[in-house]
């Protein structure tokens, strides 16, 4: 070894900075124990029901913890744990309410879908969904990296990027998926369908920092369909209710309610 990566080496050492690294066991019994609490035995043997929600609660707070404590190390802070695992625990019942919705626009929007039940255990796109739900809640508390690293294990097997940022109402659908990104600062409203290869951008990341907690990303209303490889930019692009985007269109500004846009960015209305 030579000088060079002796000092390099010595000074990693001298550095003293310890982590402790975020389990990927933890973030798998965090997501899944969150989810059989929801859809109990929708793949578990169930032998007496409260017992294993009480087991699945339990799983629950010791994972969670866990990951809190990592970060805690990680960043070098410290972090209210206790109050974090009662905020996500009472958060649930909105999110089941939610993931609910999510689970019936796809069942009603896909004919190839023979129950909600297929839709739990087969779909990229509820995969997705329900995890952004969950990682959100911990976006929403100011728990810092741990709703990314959720997120990011979700987009891992998915092949979908929501960023838990992101403010998505009820009843979303996504179709196949693959290749799907949502910003941070996107707003998407109720009903909306998005197909594979979409990207709900950002305009310009030029000003790089100094674009934290400035809306990048677009806005979309209510009743809106984005059918697949569409590319949408900018916080100040607003698409209006009841709009149809075209495969492939490439949109920067904003479009009126109830407008159909095809590939060559041309705008026309739906007749209604």
């Amino acid at each position: 070894m030579n000088a060079l990566f002796n000092n390099w080496y010595n000074n990693k050492i001298n550095e003293n900075k310890i982590f402790n690294n975020i389990s990927e066991e933890d973030i798998c019994l965090f997501i899944n124990s969150t989810k059989n609490l929801l859809f109990p035995g929708i793949d578990e043997r169930v032998d007496d029901l409260k017992e294993y929600l009480d087991s699945k609660l339990s799983d629950i707070k010791f994972s969670l913890i866990r990951l809190l404590t990592s970060i805690e190390k990680m960043e070098n802070m410290v972090i209210d744990k206790n109050y974090i695992v009662k905020e996500y625990l009472n958060s649930l019942p909105e999110v089941d309410e939610l993931i609910k919705t999510d689970i019936e626009a796809i069942y009603q929007g896909d004919p190839a879908c023979r129950s909600t039940n297929e839709v739990i255990l087969c779909y990229p796109g509820f995969l997705a969904i329900y995890t952004y739900r969950i990682a959100h809640v911990l976006y929403t508390l100011h728990v810092k990296i741990l709703p990314r690293i959720i997120s990011e294990y979700a987009h891992s097997i998915t092949g979908i990027d929501i960023h838990p940022g992101a403010k998505i109402k009820s009843h979303f659908f996504i179709d196949h998926g693959t290749g799907i990104v949502i910003g941070e600062t996107c707003e998407i409203g109720e009903n909306v369908k998005v197909y594979q290869g979409v990207t709900l951008g950002a305009l310009s990341l030029r000003e790089g920092q100094a674009l934290r907690g400035v809306k990048r990303h677009p806005t979309i209303m209510d009743n809106v369909t984005i059918y697949s490889g569409a590319s949408i930019f900018g916080g100040e692009t607003v698409i209006g209710k009841n709009s149809t985007i075209g495969s492939n269109a490439f949109i920067t500004s904003s479009v009126e309610d109830n407008s159909l846009v095809t590939i060559k960015g041309q705008k026309q209305k739906i007749k209604e």
